[in-house]
Parts: C-alpha cells; sequence; structure tokens
C-alpha cells in the first residue's frame, strides 16, 4: 500500500503532509530515473568492448554508484550474451562492509580503529554513585570513585562530575582536574558503564586525593551560546520555510555551529537574512532559558520537538526559551537568550535528497566575522578610492565604464586596432578637418585614436567632441601642420572657449573641456568658423 494511500484513508499526519510526499516522492523518483540512465550507460559501454564476462569490481560500482541490484545487471548482461563475475562482486562487497565497519569504530573511538591490550587496572576508591553537575556549575570540590593509570595518560571517575559527554550534537568538555600535588589537563570526556570517564596526560605515578574540578568555561560558555542558537534557529527555520522542517543532524562546538534539518531546496539570500533577522530578535528579547523534567508525553502535548531518530525515556528534559522554542535536549544552554550576543550564518548547502545544512556563528565569532568583513570593506574603498558608504557606487561607475571600453575595444578590434573616428568632413584652405563624437573617456584611448587618425594623412585636423559625462573636446593635427608653427592646444583652447571653458596639450594632440556641459552643441556648430579664423591667423 503507497504511502499516499494511507494518507488519503485518513492518518492525520499523513494527510497534512500529502501534498509535499507527493513532491519528495516525485524527486527521488526523478533521481533513480536519473541513476538508473547513468547506469545503463555504463553497461552499455562495458558489453559495447566486446567484454563476455563482466569483472565483479564493476558489477559493485554499478550496485553501489548507480543502484543497480545485481539481479538486474546479470538479466541485462543474459540478453546481450554476457556473463557476471559473481565472486568477485561479493569480495567487493565484503570488503566494502569491513570499510563501512572500521569507519564506525573509528567515530566512536575518536581515533583509529586499532585493538589494543590495556595492561592499565580500574582501581576503586569509593562505591558512590557519579552525578552529573555540569548544569549547575562548572567548579565543583569532588572526590575520585575510581582511576587507572597506562600509557602515560590517566583515566579517573569523579563522584561530582562537571564535564559534559558529547551527545546530541554537543561536543565534550575539556578543563582540568586537581588534587594535592598533581593536575591533570582533561582533554577526553567519554561516555563508559561506570559513568563519565574524563582523562589526560599525566606523565608521573598518580596518587588519588581529594580534588577541585574545573571545566574550560569560557570554551563551554561558547558551546552553550552555539548550542541554545541551535534551538532558536530551529524554530525560526519552521517558522518561515514550514513545519515540514525537523532536525537531521547537528554538531555544536565552540567555534561554529552545524544544523542539518530536512527542506526540498536552497533558501534565497532574502528569506535567509529573515530567518537571520528572526534569530536576533529572539536572542534580543533576552528572555530565560529554563529546563523541566517531565513526562515523555507531557512534553510532546506542549508542542516539544522530538527526534525521531532518538530513543527517549519515560521521563525527558525540556528546554524552554520563552515561546520561541521547546525542545527536548540533555545539553548545556545559555542562562538566558541574551548570552548568545549575536547570530550570524556562515554557509548553506546540501547533505542529501531534501536535506539541507546551515553552519552559523554566534557571540565572539559572530562579531570576528563582522570586523573582518568591515576591514575587507575599508580595504575595498581605500583601493578605488571612495568612501565605504559610496563604494556600491563607486563599482557601479567602475562597471559602466569596463562596459563602454568593452565596446571601445570591440570597436577597435573590429578596425583593425584603434578605430579611426567617423564624422563630418570640411574642407578649410586646404584643411580637410574631421568633426566626429565620441563617448569615450580614458584618454590614453583617445589619444590611440588621434594616432590612428593622423597616420598616413597630411595636411588634416581632427576635432572629436567628447560625449560622456563630462563635455570634452579633442584636437589632433598632421605633423606637416605642426611643422608649419600650427598648434592643437590653441585650436582646442578656442574651441573651449564656447563653453566657458580651457585646454592644452602637445602641439600635434591636445585636449580641453568646455566647462558648461550645455554648450556642447554650439562649440560643434562654431568649430568649422573657428578653424577657418585660426587657419588665417586671425
Amino acid at each position: 500500500m503507497s504511502i499516499l494511500k494511507v494518507a488519503r484513508m485518513g492518518h492525520p499526519v499523513l494527510r497534512a503532509k500529502a501534498g509535499q510526499i507527493r513532491q519528495w516522492t516525485m524527486m527521488e523518483e526523478e533521481r533513480f530515473l536519473e541513476t538508473i540512465e547513468g547506469g545503463l550507460t555504463r553497461l552499455d559501454s562495458l558489453l559495447g568492448s566486446g567484454a563476455t564476462v563482466i569483472p565483479g569490481e564493476e558489477v559493485f560500482k554499478l550496485y553501489d554508484t548507480f543502484g543497480f541490484p545485481l539481479d538486474l545487471t546479470m538479466l541485462i548482461a543474459e540478453e546481450r550474451g554476457a556473463s557476471v563475475d559473481v565472486a568477485g562482486f561479493e569480495t567487493a562487497l565484503n570488503k566494502q562492509r569491513q570499510r563501512s565497519r572500521d569507519a564506525r569504530a573509528t567515530q566512536q573511538g575518536g581515533g583509529p580503529a586499532v585493538h589494543v591490550d590495556r595492561p592499565g587496572e580500574w582501581r576503586e576508591l569509593r562505591p558512590d554513585t557519579q552525578q552529573f553537575v555540569g548544569y549547575e556549575s562548572d567548579d565543583v570540590e569532588t572526590e575520585l570513585l575510581a582511576f587507572r593509570q597506562e600509557s602515560g595518560r590517566v583515566e579517573v571517575l569523579l563522584r561530582e562530575n562537571p564535564f559534559y559527554v558529547e551527545s546530541g550534537g554537543q561536543v565534550s568538555d575539556t578543563g582540568i582536574v586537581e588534587g594535592q600535588g598533581w593536575d591533570l589537563p582533561v582533554d577526553q570526556v567519554r561516555k563508559d558503564p561506570r559513568g563519565t570517564v574524563i582523562s589526560g596526560t599525566f606523565g608521573q605515578e598518580f596518587e588519588p586525593t581529594s580534588s577541585r574540578a574545573r571545566v574550560d568555561a569560557l570554551r563551554r560558555r561558547n558551546i552553550e551560546r552555539n548550542h541554545s542558537a541551535t534551538h532558536l534557529v530551529h524554530a525560526a527555520l519552521r517558522r518561515y520555510l514550514g513545519t515540514h522542517v525537523r532536525q537531521q543532524g547537528s554538531l555544536v562546538d565552540e567555534n561554529h555551529l552545524r544544523f542539518d534539518f530536512s527542506h526540498h531546496g536552497p533558501i534565497n539570500q532574502e528569506m535567509l537574512q529573515t530567518i537571520e533577522r528572526e534569530v536576533n530578535a529572539r536572542i534580543w528579547d533576552n528572555v530565560p532559558v529554563t529546563t523541566r523534567r517531565m513526562a515523555y508525553p507531557d512534553a510532546l502535548a506542549l508542542g516539544a520537538m522530538a527526534l525521531f531518530s532518538e530513543k527517549y525515556g519515560d521521563v525527558v528534559r525540556v528546554v524552554f526559551m520563552g515561546d520561541s522554542s521547546i525542545e527536548l535536549c540533555g545539553g548545556t544552554h545559555v542562562r538566558s537568550t541574551g548570552q548568545v550576543g549575536l547570530f550570524q550564518f556562515r554557509a548553506q548547502g546540501g547533505v542529501a535528497a531534501g536535506v539541507r545544512r546551515i553552519e552559523a556563528v554566534t557571540g565572539p565569532e559572530a562579531y570576528m566575522m563582522v570586523e573582518a568583513l568591515q576591514s575587507q570593506l575599508d580595504q575595498a574603498a581605500k583601493a578605488l578610492k571612495a568612501q565605504p558608504e559610496h563604494l556600491v557606487r563607486k563599482l557601479e561607475q567602475l562597471v559602466e565604464e569596463r562596459e563602454r571600453l568593452a565596446a571601445r575595444v570591440a570597436e577597435m578590434v573590429k578596425g583593425g586596432g584603434a578605430a579611426t573616428p567617423q564624422g563630418k568632413t570640411l574642407a578649410i584652405n586646404g584643411v580637410t578637418v574631421t568633426l566626429a563624437d565620441s563617448a569615450a573617456e580614458n584618454r590614453d584611448e583617445i589619444a590611440a585614436m588621434a594616432d590612428a587618425f593622423r597616420s598616413g594623412k597630411t595636411r588634416a585636423a581632427l576635432i572629436l567632441f567628447g560625449t560622456g559625462e563630462r563635455a570634452a573636446v579633442h584636437v589632433a593635427l598632421t605633423d606637416d601642420l605642426v611643422k608649419a608653427g600650427r598648434k592643437a592646444g590653441d585650436l582646442v583652447s578656442r574651441i573651449a572657449a564656447v563653453g566657458g571653458g580651457k585646454g592644452g596639450g602637445r602641439p600635434h594632440f591636445a585636449s580641453g573641456s568646455l566647462g558648461d556641459g550645455s554648450r556642447l552643441a554650439a562649440a560643434r556648430d562654431a568649430a568649422g568658423s573657428i578653424v577657418q579664423t585660426w587657419l588665417e591667423g586671425s
């Protein structure tokens, strides 16, 4: 019976989520068909090469990468007159299973799956039961219940233990245990049938005494900021993306938080910013973070979020952050949301089909992230010779200028080099005068156009009017006119004067500004008569 049929039969949760289930099912079907298509292509390639036996490694690759069952591969191979190396497939499959077992052993043990005989025996000191006091304190006077020493390390079992052991995504604490004449730096905390065992490097003979256990408080505070922010972001994601969002995994350490959740696609930047604002608003509400132990059904009745992958006892610990978040959780948290300080998203991405991941920072790490971004902004503004608040406009201007230059370069390339300006040509006193317009504003580019105009010509003058943001005029003269005593700077000054401006430059090329840009057309109209007067020596 399909899950959609079950939904139609009336199960309230499935009926409410029927649309999402249908969407996810179709997405999975499309992915499966794409995978099968890739496997068929691979299989065609193998059989097309004339092979009569498909190697076991290839059969396993079809199974592991493309989802091809062994039976399907054997059926297709038989239809093509080939066989399958089943024994080789089984060997490859068993190797993969062993690699998976080794990987799990590595994750659970915090290191490679190496079997080592432990010569150190536990020494029992007291028959008391261990108590976890890390919710209330991170610095306690305590007694040792048991210890053992081996290979330069000591493991101890404390009666009052403030060290949190990794669970629910929150990493273990670190810190120090001090006794009479000794101290043990704690760098590992692990679960044991006896209780929580803490350990560290110890280079001398260990003599147990009454002790003081201190968690690294600064590190713990940063972990708590990230853990509490994880609850707040979970609630915000559900509010803005939908109640289909549920936690699929998390990691909370002193530097950042990572949160995996069910969702069908990327979150756009505008929505991500909205969620970030929501989380910060709840932080700044500075509501108390409280906990209560209650019966599991009562917690669910209150709306507490529970993870379907977790096994809960009859009595559970519920963490409340005002009305924003209610979750079952055994981790440590800030005393009020305001202690989180600041929340900033750092990244988002996909983990698996229908599962997204966000990464974020809080407190000091979030401040340092903002500070680094501000520094980069200041450096960019300095490089572009602009104030930070004007940086966007400066970048827009640079982009516009780049587009204009790209258009001019394309024009030059099309013309085989620097573009020769085209415009109106006048014959004045034996001199060919070209009047042209150009939107170019880069002086090197304009000079290149002037050189292209002068090349191979005699008794010719170019008057180029700039139509860009700043009204300008440029004059280029051929070498024979310069040798006859004519100067481009003299002519450009006369034309620029029409707009109340002035100019200057070298004898063969000069530029000027019109001053009043609205007089550009008048300067263009008067150019012919100005040239004639200039040539006549008046």
